[in-house]
């Protein structure tokens, strides 16, 4: 079984903020692979389906970003679910808006929500970065990733959201043909 989380704050006001794009493509993989709602509590949504015929849970923290991994310790330890079975979708503030990068392990970049995860279960998990592009100022970086995204960056975003989602299928069994999908320009 593999568990997909995406990160984001809980709550309206956050709704479509750069820092819940992890929430975003965690919808739209819902939608589209048919996942149904298994738990829901004040700290997080668990969500179970299939992708390319293979288990899946999906975990929505509902903690806030500097707490996420609570629920997803939690959430390894119920199932006895290796740390590496874990994908972790986030914003990254070094990467160009939309830009997509897969890796396993790693620094958090300071990344409160990837500090949260390494702190609760150490760093060897998967993470795929969405570029949400830098504010310029490192004093700027807290209010700039509870922003929405600007209004030519939403279609951007968007279409790489769906793009991701399309071949998500692809992330257990060939990391580099989901890389190399996502970076074609015609799809």
């Amino acid at each position: 079984m593999f568990i997909i989380c995406g990160l984001g704050n809980p709550g309206e006001r956050y709704i479509n903020t750069r820092h819940n794009v992890g929430f975003d493509l965690i919808e739209k993989i819902i939608k589209k692979f048919d996942f149904e709602l298994l738990k829901k509590d004040k700290k997080k949504e668990i969500y179970t389906g299939l992708i390319d015929k293979k288990k899946c849970l999906i975990i929505k923290p509902l903690t806030f970003m500097n707490l996420s991994g609570i629920p997803i310790k939690e959430l390894l330890n119920f199932y006895k679910i290796n740390k590496f079975k874990l994908y972790v979708i986030h914003d990254d503030l070094d990467l160009q808006t939309a830009k997509i990068k897969f890796k396993l392990g790693g620094g958090n970049g300071g990344h409160n929500g990837l500090n949260s995860i390494d702190k609760e279960i150490g760093k060897e998990y998967h993470r795929i970065r969405i570029g949400i592009n830098h504010p310029g100022s490192k004093e700027l970086v807290p209010s700039y990733v509870l922003k929405k995204f600007k209004k030519d960056e939403v279609k951007i975003i968007q279409k790489k959201l769906n793009k991701i989602c399309e071949f998500f299928h692809l992330i257990f069994s060939n990391p580099n043909l989901f890389l190399t999908k996502l970076s074609e320009e015609n799809n």
